[in-house]
């Protein structure tokens, strides 16, 4: 693969602004057999991708031919590429992960499924069409887990009925909990395999009670930790994409 293509496919403009990047001097290639890093000057010098690593202007990346990415949501943000009242959660990633050339029409890393704009925790993004349908798709199950903050102090009733289902307004066909323990007077975990709209309030307000709060922290069998800070993304590696599958 020529080095402007390579540039351009991991997003960092058209290939007559990728190729002038490199001509300028702006583009660096790790040699692992060196241990440097080597400026490079011709646009189109070839290079093999995988497992490579670069930097643009100063900054290191490393090659991704499809994009996984996970996202510590902070409140206060919203999971649309037209927020209406506050800041979207792309603008939490560098211009190339939003700007990745895709064959659809829409460029860019997308949400995988959105949360709420007071809902915090795990987010994830891809270009990957099939892995966003795969991991989005109400017939996968694939389980998701909610912290849950309730205005009222949580009963035993109120975890009885959302593990046996509770009827919600749009659907006459009672949506249960895969899981839920309570863990404080006020709080509980909630797992949910489905992914209706606004299911975790809906549901706790099915019972009596009240959301207050609502952190998401584990899709299938990846945990958020707490070393990624609100605000904050990684890449996923090959290990945790396994976690993940249904």
């Amino acid at each position: 693969m020529q080095l402007q293509d390579m540039l351009y496919s991991q997003g960092f403009g058209v290939r007559r602004v990728c190729s002038g990047l490199v001509q300028q001097g702006w583009v660096q290639l790790w040699d692992a057999q060196a241990n440097e890093w080597l400026s490079v000057t011709d646009s189109t010098a070839e290079v093999e991708p995988d497992g490579l690593r670069f930097k643009v202007q100063g900054v290191e990346w490393e090659y991704h031919a499809l994009g996984y990415v996970l996202l510590n949501k902070p409140a206060g943000t919203e999971c649309s590429q037209k927020p209406s009242a506050y800041p979207s959660i792309y603008s939490l990633l560098p211009v190339p992960l939003r700007t990745r050339p895709n064959k659809n029409a829409i460029q860019g890393l997308q949400a995988v499924g959105r949360l709420d704009q007071d809902t915090t925790g795990m987010l994830l993004l891809s270009d990957d069409g099939q892995f966003i349908h795969r991991m989005s798709s109400p017939k996968k199950h694939v389980p998701k887990r909610y912290q849950v903050t309730a205005k009222h102090a949580v009963t035993e009733q109120q975890v009885e009925r959302l593990l046996a289902g509770v009827v919600l307004d749009d659907d006459p066909k009672p949506v249960k909990a895969a899981a839920c323990v309570k863990t404080g007077d006020n709080t509980l975990d909630l797992t949910l395999t489905e992914g209706k709209y606004h299911q975790v309030k809906r549901m706790l307000a099915a019972v009596g009670n009240r959301v207050e709060g609502l952190h998401r922290a584990q899709i299938g069998g990846l945990v958020l930790t707490d070393e990624l800070k609100p605000g904050e993304w990684r890449w996923l590696t090959a290990e945790e994409l396994a976690l993940l599958k249904p």
